[in-house]
This record gives C-alpha cells, structure tokens and sequence, in this order.
C-alpha cells in the first residue's frame, strides 16, 4: 500500500482554497509521508542464507491493530501480537517483499526489538509532541514527549 495524502493547513481553509492546494507555498501544501524506510541491527537471514538489512514499514491502520486480535495465535499467546502486527506493516525486507508472521518469527531478538520500537516511533509521531514556551525568552517550539534513546526527552 503505497500512499501519499495531501491536506489543507487551516489558511487553506479558511481561504476557500481547493484541496491540492494550486500555486501555494510549501506551508499551504504538505504531503503526510505513510512510508519509512529502515536498516535492521542484525539483518533477516533468508532461506538461501541471504541477509537482508533494509526495508520499508508503512504507517499502521486501525485495521492493522484489530485484525490480529482475531487471531487464534494472539488468543493463545498475547506476546505474538507485536509479530502479527509487525508482519501487517512491514512491506518489504531487502528483496523480500512476501513479509509475513514466519518472516518476522525468524528475525532475531534485536532486530525485532529494533522494529517494535519503529513501529511505536513511526505511529505515535505527532501525538507525543507538545508546543512548550521558554520561560526566558519567550521563544516558542515542540517537544518530543516520548522521548527517543536513554536520557533524551
């Protein structure tokens, strides 16, 4: 599922302005990015005994959260969830394009680890920044909230 959405900024609105926004600044137009590539900490070791360390995960969906509630192998095991929903979202690994939950069970742990926290990053990104102001300057940014590595915030 490739995808590439365009919005209006609130201007847009209030301007009247059609949705594809025509002759506007890069402020006017933006494009939700669905897709974000990334590089495995050990790499998936296929059949051949190819390894494969680059890959694509897309934005996960409501549908993608759900569905694997369903499954019989989440009911049984709660801890499958992350590889049932981890196989939804990942759309390619190196040449391997067929992700599935067996593709995922033969990761190793790091790399697993590695793409539950991507997962989290990508989908939570938006929803955990918050508009601060310094109390010193009065200058005005965002903070990340969940915070990235070990000491940051």
């Amino acid at each position: 599922m490739r995808r590439s959405v365009q919005f209006q900024s609130p201007e847009q609105v209030e301007a009247g302005a059609p949705a594809g926004g025509q002759g506007g600044s890069a402020r006017q137009q933006e494009t939700l990015r669905t897709e974000f590539g990334f590089e495995l900490p050990r790499g998936y070791v296929d059949e051949s005994g190819t390894v494969h360390r680059t890959g694509v995960m897309r934005l996960a969906t409501a549908r993608d959260e759900l569905v694997p509630l369903r499954d019989d192998r989440v009911r049984e095991n709660s801890a499958y969830l992350s590889v049932v929903l981890i196989s939804r979202v990942v759309t390619r690994i190196g040449t391997v394009e067929d992700i599935h939950p067996g593709v995922i069970e033969d990761l190793f742990a790091s790399d697993l680890a590695f793409l539950q926290d991507f997962y989290r990053r990508i989908n939570a990104e938006g929803h955990t920044r918050a508009a601060v102001t310094c109390p010193s300057c009065d200058e005005e940014f965002a903070v990340n909230l969940a915070g990235g590595r070990l000491g940051e915030s």
